[in-house]
């Protein structure tokens, strides 16, 4: 039992040491995130475009 109440007195202390992210850094965050896989996705929408073209007129 003693060790289970240790392990919960150190836990604590570790989770009064954790920096947790302000509202805007989460929202920049996000931002960044939807810019990029939109992008990417932008740019693998027109690979596939292009190679389904070029496939198309080779067939």
């Amino acid at each position: 039992m003693e060790k289970l109440v240790t392990y919960f007195k150190l836990s604590k202390a570790e989770l009064g040491k954790v920096i947790f992210p302000l509202k805007e850094q989460v929202r920049n965050a996000y931002i960044a995130v939807f810019v990029v896989v939109s992008v990417i996705s932008l740019f693998l929408a027109l690979v596939d475009w292009l190679m389904s073209f070029i496939v198309s007129s080779v067939v």
